[in-house]
């Protein structure tokens, strides 16, 4: 693999970690046009350069992932009964998830991704938050929604944490805690995803060197070096920034990406 494209992976988790952290959002919803755009570059096949993408940010989010839900952990913010009880879903949604990407054609992810990005886009322009009316589900509607939010997450190659704050604040969970549950939640979400991609890629012949099933290791590695490094500024900044300016920058910066994605892969 050319340096050149090694250093742009390791400045794309620099910008990843950094707005992560500033912003609270995921880096899925940035790194998935960002590989594809990379992948195309790099001339690797078009019918898997999405499902690549997909696989590779859910992978990048498991390090980042662990050391957040972690922290959340030491300051008594994660429910971990809520984890138990939401994991089974999770992990038969996740996995299901990627398994049915792997047959997916390129132009159906494509589209279910830009608009996510446009829901997320709108979400975070206006600071969309559901009322707290409802308390949480028995184990059926856990499972259920645990699947939904698996599938999505894989379709979207994210930690799943937009829904899944969404779903606690709703269920009237103090923000604090619903971020952090959410954290811990990501983790085996991920994980799940991970696995999917990799076995399902591993059947697929077109793939470039260094892949591990349909996740790219060099890219891999890069992101998850620096966005593990730098996310903890993001967080230290977001107390000193004009962070109101800077989410709707943002949201700009990721409309534009997914629809150049779009256009472009």
């Amino acid at each position: 693999m050319d340096i050149v494209y090694w250093l742009i992976y390791l400045g794309v988790g620099v910008f990843v970690g950094f707005f992560a952290g500033l912003l609270g959002i995921g880096g899925g919803s940035v790194m998935v046009p960002i590989l594809s755009l990379m992948f195309t570059s790099q001339e690797f096949s078009s019918d898997n350069v999405v499902h690549m993408a997909l696989a590779t940010s859910m992978a990048t989010i498991i390090p980042g992932g662990v050391a957040s839900a972690w922290m959340h952990h030491k300051h008594k913010a994660v429910n971990w009964l809520v984890v138990k009880q939401m994991l089974p879903g999770i992990l038969v949604g996740t996995f299901s998830g990627a398994v049915i990407a792997h047959f997916s054609s390129t132009a159906f992810l494509k589209t279910f991704f830009v608009g996510f990005i446009c829901f997320l886009a709108l979400q975070l322009l206006f600071d969309l938050k559901p009322k707290s009316r409802h308390a949480l589900p028995g184990m059926g509607g856990m499972f259920v929604f645990g699947v939904v939010m698996g599938v999505v997450s894989s379709f979207a190659g994210i930690g799943g944490a937009v829904l899944s704050i969404a779903f606690l604040t709703w269920c009237n969970f103090r923000m604090h805690d619903a971020i952090g549950t959410a954290a811990a939640i990501g983790v085996p979400l991920a994980i799940a995803g991970t696995i999917g991609f990799v076995a399902t890629g591993l059947f697929d012949k077109g793939l470039p060197i260094w892949s591990l099933g349909y996740v790219y290791l060099p890219a891999f590695a890069g992101i998850a070096i620096t966005s593990f490094a730098i996310a903890p500024l993001g967080a230290k900044l977001a107390h000193r920034m004009p962070v109101v300016v800077l989410r709707r920058v943002f949201v700009v910066f990721l409309v534009v990406l997914a629809v150049k994605m779009a256009v472009s892969v």
